[in-house]
């Protein structure tokens, strides 16, 4: 059973993948979670999932992260009369809130928010950027266009809006359904769509409480200008780089990942790398090339967790892409420069006691003579989101008293969880549960040193204070 890794591997659920045995295949091949995508399904066959992945969980005796990503506002144009059209480049077309079907020359476009916000000069993008419009004027009901650059257009393809913030919220009334339902199930993550601005996790947040934890897409340039204060708000963070790439010059889609991936680490957050990490392989057995070596970059670059789209949900080859992913994870990370790679995120003063334990815990097992592992004890997870930033050459175990701690430390990079609610009402246990495990996963001998971390009070969530050495009898 895969669980060799630091990175850890996200699949999606759909047609591909929701019979037992396919989601049993998935798990031995080396998924540690899976995304439920509530843009597409009914509640019923998502309800059905779930139930079959917990039961797989229990059986393997894994503790698999479930997330639910909420579809968010999607920005459409209507029907053509035709089904599809052809925009040819320089002539004016018109995007309008009339229903009738389109044509040539206009479409309507159900989205008076989008009228609200554009203005003359704005680009507008549709069918996945294949297509520009330029504004020429607009008011509160239609928008008059020049093609910039044509293409065939058919019913319902996306509308993108580089640069431009709407007034809307990232949670539709869609959204906040598929919200209740998937908290009413006991998902373990959310992931929040259409994140334009800080606020939008503040609402989000609001609606979930302690449900649930949150991950904002980073698929919006406005939210790039935010990105600090949404990481900070966050407890994860996913690189949604398929719309990133449309509303963002594609070029700059390297260098923002690494600084997504850079700003995550600096404040303790799980981040994901996500869409097109395996393409191709929706259709053939093998790989290109170059998606070897793109995913080889997401573990270079410290990503926690990488993340397959429509490879698992609709693909042909759904279990040897998930096993094809891990063997180059393992490769990329038995290469011994690994650990160089990841020495860029400066920790500076430390303005907590977590960041200040943690880091003198990554240091001492630099220098202490056969460490075994890292065992931290956490009731919130905080504390192993900590250990994890430092990203130690060491495993990672992390034993909490929660059930769903456990679950949601799932997409967090080099950590296996355990439950144990024994030692949150003993402190004299710490040493000899820290044992217990370590040896249990192989990790180590008797001589061997094991460094633990802890919030004490044990149990007391959000402090990390606590820095331990135990030598294995």
């Amino acid at each position: 059973m895969p669980e060799n890794t630091h990175t850890k591997i996200l699949a999606t659920l759909g047609p591909a993948t929701s019979d037992k045995e396919m989601l049993e295949k998935l798990v031995e091949a080396g998924a540690d979670a899976f995304r439920f995508n509530f843009s597409h399904g009914t509640h019923e066959e998502h309800a059905k999932r779930y139930q079959v992945v917990r039961d797989i969980a229990d059986s393997y005796k894994r503790h698999i992260s479930i997330i639910a990503d909420m579809q968010g506002p999607k920005l459409r144009v209507g029907r053509f009369a035709n089904g599809k059209i052809t925009l040819q480049s320089g002539q004016e077309f018109v995007l309008d809130l009339d229903e009738k079907l389109g044509d040539e020359h206009r479409v309507h476009l159900p989205h008076k928010e989008i009228f609200a916000a554009v203005k003359k000069g704005d680009i507008l993008l549709l069918n996945d950027g294949n297509i520009a419009l330029e504004v020429l004027s607009c008011d509160d009901s239609h928008a008059v266009t020049k093609v910039k650059v044509g293409g065939e257009l058919s019913d319902h393809k996306g509308v993108n809006l580089p640069n431009i913030t709407l007034p809307i919220s990232a949670l539709t009334e869609k959204d906040k359904d598929d919200l209740e339902f998937a908290l009413s199930l006991g998902v373990d993550w959310i992931s929040l769509s259409f994140v334009q601005k800080a606020q939008d996790v503040k609402e989000a947040k609001a609606l979930i409480g302690d449900r649930a934890l949150v991950i904002s897409k980073l698929e919006k340039p406005s939210a790039i200008e935010e990105l600090e204060d949404i990481v900070k708000l966050s407890d994860a963070i996913m690189v949604a780089r398929g719309d990133l790439g449309v509303e963002c010059p594609i070029e700059t889609v390297p260098v923002l990942q690494k600084k997504i991936v850079a700003t995550c680490r600096k404040y303790a957050k799980p981040v994901i790398i996500a869409t097109q990490m395996l393409e191709s392989m929706i259709n053939s057995p093998m790989p290109t090339r170059a998606e070897a070596s793109d995913v080889a970059t997401a573990v270079y670059d410290g990503a926690d967790t990488v993340m397959l789209s429509a490879e698992t949900a609709v693909g042909k080859y759904p279990a040897e892409t998930v096993a094809m992913m891990h063997k180059i994870i393992s490769e990329v990370e038995h290469h011994t420069g690994l650990c160089k790679c990841f020495l860029g995120c400066e920790v500076g003063i430390c303005e907590t006691e977590a960041k200040g334990i943690t880091y003198a815990a990554s240091e001492l097992a630099k220098v202490l003579p056969n460490v075994a592992a890292i065992v931290t004890y956490t009731s919130s997870g905080f504390t192993t989101f900590s250990m994890a930033r430092e990203r130690p050459d060491l495993p990672i175990l992390a034993i909490t008293p929660s059930k769903k701690v456990a679950n949601q430390l799932g997409i967090v990079w080099g950590v296996r969880s355990f439950i144990n609610k024994d030692v949150f009402l003993s402190f004299d246990l710490i040493e000899e549960i820290a044992v217990k495990y370590v040896k249990s996963c192989g990790y180590g001998k008797s001589g061997d040193y094991i460094i633990s971390t802890a919030g004490f009070p044990l149990g007391q969530q959000g402090r990390t204070n606590l820095l331990h050495t135990i030598k294995i009898p």
